[in-house]
């Protein structure tokens, strides 16, 4: 007689089968991953090695089942690569030509780096099938990054157009063959099809509808159904990415099990035979991709969320891992890109995640709760499962590990249906009755304005996100604390049971080394100037009164100026200076407006450039703001703080003329003395220098500075005789990390070294503030 093996032995096959199918899957992801910069005949030439070692040990299922999916997945690339490399257009890229393109646009019009004060920066994709450039016409199917204006956001996805510009190379594996600096607007050739017309109609109405909504549900609701982020408040992105929310507000794996589960569960309720159901999941799941455009990241995430409710299935339950693998290498097959694609990579992990913990985690954490609520324990082990599989994926995109993500996930979650579900119904009504779309946007609004409400409050506990190395380091380090977690989490448990108050010191201590004490500490007592930290551009602040401050010069972005004044806890402005006109000093005006009392604007009286100055002008006109220039010799005063403008006393021609317009102040604040140098440039520096020497009481002054703001982020190109005129004790840089001009430049910090000055950098520093208790001179600086 045959003994069956016990339930508990059966699964266990089952699911040594389940990770035996996985590998081959990971295997293939990986080579991928590695090989996409390859030429297709060496990528052809390892696919074949791969085959014929997987036909030499195919008794070996475990060896020739990977390198059989490995051939697969390189002979498909060798394809998709020689049909896209087909052609003159990365022959015309490296040399930068002047061409014309026909094609069709493959993804939406994205605005990169948020609303600019000077147009819009917008991104997108086009399938090009036609180019001309340096005498000749040739047929092609090649993709191609346009880099365009404001006047780019008229474009529609799956629009064919025709456009002029310079073509640049990409990177070799780049998911495009070359990028496009277009010369002018795009041409239409033919309107989208009948798909994306019903498509862009639907979105179209979804917004319409939304648009009376408060704020935050305003940007949230198309967020959740449609990924149309474009409304969505700056500072509630931030809250998002602080406490890993951000997956909510695109389209995700979460967002179509949702509906999927609703159809489902909507035609039991309405008594749809089983045999049935399936097809109106199969019709939900089209329409809301149709609604969603048939882009790659979102049938991605269909596929994906289909597997994840598979794997919820107690009935399919042992099915969820093979197909999850065989939809990684499907997925690969069609688009070999998506091996490098983040949001590929965390579909994947956190459908990976669910499928392998949810069950476990689930029943062990719901033993742990009170009878009443036992079966919450699978809906609070998914996001715990999930943030455990992608937390490595996210430090590389944002350099830190959320502590408040599985707490924020796990309060939201309960909020993300019924607002993805309204969101849908509305979208589908809006062309019928547009009335009713905006009752149901009004339902919906309720859960995404309690999803915003946990973002922000979430990203205000002290201590929720730590810092963590960034890079593959960062990503390598995390990933082996996660395992470690996971293969010795109940040895520890165990250990922990048995001294209990020997665990509970060290849970203590480990605590106390690892909590950013910024949280607390944060703004320091007695600072009197802050440069923040925001990236390639100036924001510094000189504080005033409790709660007032002045700005000199706001930054590139909205979102991390307004940050900086937040930590501050500014909430008046009494002056906002802008040195000059260049968008990384003056782009960030909006987020130093939003929500404070703003009294006036110091500005250069040199207005360029003139659509900048333009866009300033009518942004203070908005809201009642006087503007005034500055010029050499104007004294300025507020609560505690006065200023001397030293430059600028004429306009120079040389050189860049915004930069050498720059507005420089000698400031006292207190015991500090600070010159803040904007970006002035070698001939106004040395006209400064010039001027300095003349006037015997700017002479005496330059002598006694504490801080110097160096000019133009560190930019190799200024006067070492000024430099050394008025060197301090410290010198603070404010640049952006990687940025591209090789600032801090080291003829700068030579220059710098020479001279005896301590540099502090906020690339590498963070927000640096200078402080005072009493009449001595301190600074200390806040970490990213």
């Amino acid at each position: 007689m045959t003994r069956r093996p016990a339930a508990g032995a059966a699964e266990d096959l089952t699911r040594d089968l389940d990770l035996r199918l996985l590998v081959p899957a990971l295997a293939a992801w990986a080579v991928s991953a590695g090989t996409l910069a390859l030429h297709p005949a060496g990528l052809v030439g390892l696919a074949a090695a791969c085959l014929v070692t997987a036909a030499l040990v195919l008794r070996w299922a475990r060896v020739s089942l990977p390198l059989a999916a490995i051939a697969l997945v390189l002979a498909s690339t060798a394809g998709h690569a020689a049909a896209r490399e087909a052609g003159p257009v990365r022959e015309l890229a490296r040399e930068h030509a002047m061409v014309e393109l026909t094609g069709v646009v493959t993804k939406d019009p994205v605005v990169v780096g948020g609303q600019r004060l000077d147009g819009a920066t917008v991104r997108l994709v086009l399938r090009v099938d036609e180019v001309s450039g340096r005498g000749r016409r040739s047929s092609v199917a090649t993709p191609v990054l346009v880099m365009g204006d404001a006047t780019w956001q008229r474009v529609h996805w799956h629009e064919r157009i025709a456009v002029k510009g310079t073509l640049l190379e990409s990177e070799p594996g780049d998911d495009v063959v070359a990028a496009l600096r277009p010369r002018g607007e795009p041409r239409s050739l033919s309107r989208p099809g009948a798909v994306a017309r019903v498509a862009e109609h639907l979105r179209a109405g979804l917004r319409d509808a939304a648009a009376p909504l408060p704020p935050d549900a305003r940007g949230l609701l198309p967020a959740l159904v449609i990924g149309d982020t474009s409304h969505t408040p700056p500072d509630l992105t931030d809250a998002m990415l602080a406490t890993g929310m951000t997956h909510l507000s695109a389209v995700s794996g979460s967002n179509v099990a949702v509906i999927l589960a609703f159809a489902l569960g909507g035609a039991s309720l309405v008594g749809v035979r089983r045999p049935w159901r399936p097809w109106v999941a199969v019709t939900a799941l089209a329409g809301f991709v149709v609604l969603a455009r048939p882009e790659p990241s979102v049938v991605r995430a269909a596929a994906m969320g289909a597997i994840g409710l598979i794997g919820l299935s107690r009935s399919r339950r042992t099915a969820g891992l093979p197909v999850l693998s065989a939809a990684v290498v499907v997925l690969l097959l069609v688009d070999p890109w998506l091996s490098r694609s983040y949001g590929f990579a965390l579909s994947t992990l956190a459908t990976l995640g669910l499928l392998l913990f949810t069950r476990t985690w689930g029943e062990a954490i719901g033993r742990r709760l009170p009878r009443r609520i036992r079966s919450w324990g699978p809906a609070i082990a998914i996001p715990v499962a999930a943030q455990a599989m992608c937390a490595p994926v996210v430090v590389l995109l944002q350099g830190s590990v959320s502590v408040v993500g599985v707490l924020a996930n796990l309060l939201a979650a309960p909020l993300v249906a019924p607002a993805t579900i309204a969101g849908v119904a509305a979208a589908a009504m809006a062309p019928l009755w547009p009335f009713g779309a905006r009752l149901l946007c009004w339902v919906g609004a309720l859960p995404t304005l309690g999803i915003a409400k946990v973002a922000r409050t979430c990203a205000t506990i002290p201590g929720g996100t730590l810092p963590w190395p960034d890079g593959a380091a960062g990503a390598l380090l995390l990933t082996g604390v996660t395992l470690l977690l996971l293969l010795s989490g109940r040895w520890w448990a165990h250990r922990a049971r048995g001294h209990p108050v020997l665990a509970a010191g060290v849970i203590v201590l480990v605590l106390a080394g690892a909590a950013p004490t910024s949280a607390v500490t944060w703004p320091p007592e007695g600072w009197r100037f802050v440069a923040c930290d925001v990236g390639q551009g100036d924001a510094l602040v000189l504080a005033t009164t409790p709660g007032h401050a002045v700005l000199v010069d706001a930054g590139p972005d909205p979102t991390t100026v307004n940050a900086c004044l937040r930590r501050l806890h500014v909430r008046v402005l009494d002056s906002v200076v802008l040195s000059h006109f260049h968008a990384d000093h003056v782009d960030g005006l909006p987020g130093a407006l939003a929500g404070r009392e703003v009294r006036e604007i110091l500005a250069t009286p040199v207005r360029e450039p003139a659509y900048q100055w333009s866009q300033v002008q009518a942004l203070a006109r908005s809201r009642g703001i006087p503007i005034r220039d500055v010029v050499a010799g104007d004294h300025l005063s507020w609560a505690g703080v006065t200023g001397d403008a030293w430059w600028p006393a004429r306009r120079i021609a040389a050189g860049s003329v915004p930069n050498n317009a720059s507005v420089v102040l000698a400031v006292h604040s207190g015991p500090v003395d600070l010159l803040l140098l904007g970006d002035v440039e070698r001939e106004a520096a040395h006209a400064l220098l010039l001027q300095l020497r003349r006037d015997p009481a700017m002479t005496a002054e330059a002598a006694g500075f504490d801080v110097v703001k160096v000019a133009h982020h560190g930019s190799g190109n200024l006067d070492e005789g000024l430099m050394a005129e008025v060197r301090a004790p410290l010198a603070v840089v404010s640049v952006g990390k990687d940025n591209d001009y090789g600032h801090p430049s080291p003829k700068a910090l030579e220059v710098l070294r020479r001279n005896g000055y301590a540099v502090l950098r906020t690339d590498q520093r963070g927000d640096v503030a200078v402080v005072t208790v009493g009449d001595d001179v301190g600074v200390t600086w806040r970490r990213r």
